[in-house]
């Protein structure tokens, strides 16, 4: 944090858990890598909770869309 910034604080509390801007769930809960087959609910940060945005068919599908997140890349585009 810089002490030249007055929001750094809130910046910080902005940032997702563990920097993971997009992350899918399995839809019938459950461990992430069981059943890779079965769709998943994707999800992706709005600066203050975890949003659902679509579905993906199976586990492969939803890894694809969290790794087109680059770092840098703007979440919000």
């Amino acid at each position: 944090m810089s002490a030249d910034d007055p929001l750094a604080p809130y910046e910080k509390r902005r940032r997702p858990p563990m920097d993971a801007y997009r992350r899918h769930r399995p839809v019938h809960g459950g461990a992430g890598h069981l059943r890779p087959d079965e769709p998943r609910v994707l999800e992706e940060w709005s600066g203050f909770a975890y949003e659902v945005v679509g579905t993906a068919d199976n586990l492969a599908a939803a890894q694809g869309w969290v790794n087109e997140l680059h770092v840098g890349d703007d979440p919000a585009a």
